[in-house]
C-alpha cells in the first residue's frame, strides 16, 4: 500500500476494546441515555441530559458504570437528590452491573451545555 491509500489513523485517539459486543454497547449506550432523560432537576422541566449536567458515562468491561456529572451550580438546591435518582435511573438499566456517580464542577456547568431542545423548553434564545 502506498503512503496515499493507507488509512489514516485520528492522531491521540485512543485504541479502546470492549470485552462487551459492539450491539450490546450501543443498547446499553442508549439505554443509559434514555435513563438519564427521566431524571430532572426540581426546579427545572428540562431532564439532566439535555440539559448538559452529564459530562462522561464510562461502561467497563464488567459492566460497572461510572458516571460523570454537575448541577447548574454549586450551591444547587438538589445537589443531595440528584446524584441518588441518576444512580437509580442508570441502575434500572437491564444489564448494567453498580453504578457510581461522581459530581465535578470542573468545567463549570453553563448554558451553553443543554441541547436545542432543552433551550426551546426553557425559552432560552
Amino acid at each position: 500500500m502506498s503512503e496515499e491509500t493507507k488509512p489514516q489513523a485520528t492522531p491521540n485517539a485512543p485504541s479502546i476494546q470492549s470485552a462487551i459486543p459492539d450491539a450490546e454497547l450501543a443498547r446499553l449506550t442508549d439505554d443509559i441515555v434514555t435513563a438519564l432523560k427521566t431524571v430532572y432537576d426540581p426546579e427545572i422541566p428540562v431532564d439532566i441530559y439535555e440539559l448538559g449536567l452529564i459530562y462522561k458515562v464510562d461502561i467497563a468491561d464488567d459492566r460497572q458504570v461510572a458516571v460523570d456529572m454537575t448541577l447548574t451550580s454549586p450551591n444547587c438546591p438538589a445537589a443531595v437528590e440528584l446524584p441518588g435518582m441518576v444512580e437509580n435511573a442508570v441502575s434500572s438499566v437491564q444489564g448494567v452491573g453498580p453504578v457510581k456517580v461522581k459530581v465535578v464542577f470542573d468545567p463549570p456547568w453553563d448554558q451553553s451545555r443543554m441541547s436545542e431542545d432543552a433551550r426551546v423548553a426553557l425559552n432560552l434564545w
